[in-house]
Formats: C-alpha cells, structure tokens, sequence
C-alpha cells in the first residue's frame, strides 16, 4: 500500500492565564487569521466558542538539512502551539520509523521552544497574567491524504487499510517500533473511527493516524489540537490545586494559636475565590468547541479526549475542586467555632470586670 500525506509535529505551551485576542490582532497585524475548519460532513451541529488565530512563519531548516512548514497558533485560555509539517511518500511499512523519528525529535522540540520564546517577547502586552514556568505537550498527527494499493493502484477503503496494517497502525499511534501483544492491538483499533468508506480515525495519547481528504482531515486535525490544549489546561489546573491545596494543609498547622485563627476567613475567602476562577476557567476551556448534538465531530473529539487523558487529568481537576471546597467550608466553620469562643471569653470577661466594679463599688 502506497501512502501520500503529512506528517504534523504539535508542540503546545501554557504561556499565560489568557491572552487578549483583540490586542494580539493589532499587534500581528494582517498576517494573522482565525479559523477553525469544522467543514465537514455537519457543520450546523458544532461551533467554536473562541477560535484561536494563527500566524504563518517561516520554513524551519533543521541541522541535518531537512525543512519544515511552521505556523503558530494562540488561543484564549493561554496556550499557544507550534505545528511543524513535512510531506511523505512511501510504503505503509515504512511509516513506523518515519514517524518515529518525528516522535523523538529533540532538535525540533528546541526549535519549538526558542521559536515561542522570541515570539512571545513581541506580544506581552497581550498577556494576561504570564506564566513564570510553561507547561508543555507533545503530539504527532500522521496525516493520510491518499493510500492506494499497489497491485490495483486503486483507493484503498477504511477496511482494508485496518486489515492489511493493523499491527502497524497500533504500534504508529503508540509510538512503539516493537510489535505490541493482540490484546493491545485490539484495543487500540476498537476505537478507530469512519464516517465514509474512504476515511479513518484512530487515536493514541502519542500519535493519531488520520485518513480523508486533504480538505476533510484539517477539521479532525482541530479536534486533535483542541484536546492537547485542554489536556494542558487541566495538567495547568490540577498543578495550581495541588499547590493550593499544599498551602492550605500547611498553614492549618499549629492554627490552635488564638491569633492564627483569625486568619482562617482570610485564607478561606482567597481558598474559594481560585476555586471559583479555577472553576469558570475549566468551564470555559472545555467548552472551547461545542457540540449542539451527537455528531461524528462528537465522538471523534470524545475519543480524543479520553485517549490522550483529557478524562482523567479532569476527574483529577474535578476531585481537588472537590476537596477545595469541603476545606472551605471547615475552614469557615472553624473560624465561626473561634469566633464564638473568642465572644463568649469576651463576654465572660466583662461580666467578671462588671462583677469585681460592683463589690469595689460597694466596699466602698
């Protein structure tokens, strides 16, 4: 089987809480635009929220010679990704170390970075509370435009390309160049999807193969950058809960003191306060992309997300949201607790003072 596409090199970066898309355009000028290509098959039942803005860069030439198309994408919730692309031609079989060896690229992670680190420097103003340390993800996209057999020379159907290199496909999305056990394999390839004869989805947590038409796989290719950059966001979340949380824990310590309990409604109003933020963020982010009802859009970005751990970072985020909010309420029952021993300690005393005044008062 011979395959034409692209192999996509995604890097993305958490660079900031959000960026101000309307600043960001005046500062990129017209050389920027926003797109989301939801085109495909129904696009009456999903729409973008926010739809990121990408600048087009120069080609990046590697050390070994190789070229490579660039752009840049940002989106509102602070994440901006780097996509890196060449073309290939080739066998089926020999897509495994091709694609390897775009997986395990440091050169092109470094590029990745220097590129965002010099961009970033032009558009602070669009910033919205920079981040001091970037959180990253990686992620390859092998993009199939065409697959034709070499003896017939005919297209080749969503069937035959799972029948003829299912091995192959599973160890491509899971980045392996060693055979992977049936059981895997399956597992992997229960998952794939098509909505035509012609088109095939199947996703990994490393890699996705993506087969349709050159016009058809940039809207799959969104979905795919969409569940990276809410699997950042929440990997974001969950760092910034765990934090808060460690604080907290650490500052109820030795709160016995009578002075420290004061502190309680102040580190419980702030405690709730970036819940709430952390809360409204996450909402926001996950819903970046909406679907009004259950399309094939639908289930490929539901796959995604469980595939590449979107799920499970947000039944973490879920769960210390959980946790923040129970602390907060015993934070505040405990501040009310001393609250009312420090009245009652108060009123004891003045009855005491009131009882010493009046036999002084009659003493005398």
């Amino acid at each position: 089987m011979i395959v034409h596409g692209h192999f996509r090199m995604l890097h993305f970066f958490d660079v900031a809480e959000a960026i101000e898309m309307e600043s960001l355009r005046k500062i990129l000028g017209s050389e920027a635009a926003r797109s989301l290509t939801l085109t495909h098959r129904s696009p009456e039942y999903a729409q973008a929220q926010h739809v990121p803005m990408t600048e087009w860069l120069p080609q990046l030439t590697l050390p070994a010679g190789e070229t490579l198309d660039a752009e840049m994408k940002y989106y509102w919730f602070g994440v901006v990704g780097l996509e890196f692309s060449t073309p290939f031609e080739c066998e089926f079989e020999s897509l495994r170390a091709k694609s390897y060896r775009w997986m395990n690229a440091p050169e092109v992670e470094e590029a990745a970075a220097n590129l965002l680190r010099g961009r970033l420097a032009g558009i602070q103003s669009a910033l919205i509370r920079p981040s001091p340390k970037w959180l990253d993800e990686d992620y390859l996209v092998i993009e199939i435009d065409s697959a034709r057999d070499s003896a017939s020379h005919g297209a080749s159907t969503a069937d035959e390309m799972l029948r003829a290199n299912g091995d192959s496909i599973a160890q491509l999305v899971r980045g392996e160049i060693d055979p992977l056990s049936v059981a895997e394999r399956d597992e992997i390839l229960r998952s794939a999807l098509s909505y035509y004869p012609n088109d095939l989805v199947v996703v990994g947590w490393a890699a996705a193969l993506v087969y349709d038409r050159p016009e058809a796989t940039a809207a799959v290719v969104d979905l795919l950058r969409y569940a990276n950059t809410q699997l950042l966001e929440f990997r974001y979340y969950d760092e910034l809960l765990t934090n808060l949380l460690s604080n907290v824990y650490s500052s109820l310590e030795g709160h016995e003191r009578l002075l420290a309990s004061w502190r309680l409604a102040r580190r419980a109003v702030r405690l709730n306060r970036i819940r709430l933020d952390i809360m409204e963020l996450a909402e926001r982010t996950e819903y970046a992309v909406k679907f009004i009802s259950d399309t094939y859009y639908a289930r490929v970005y539901a796959v995604s997300s469980a595939k590449i751990g979107v799920n499970d970072y947000k039944t973490l985020v879920n769960e210390k949201l959980k946790t923040a909010g129970e602390l907060y309420e015993f934070m505040v029952a405990q501040f009310n607790e001393r609250r009312m021993f420090a009245l009652e300690v108060i009123v004891a005393v003045l009855v005491l003072l009131d009882v010493i005044l009046f036999f002084v008062l009659r003493g005398k």
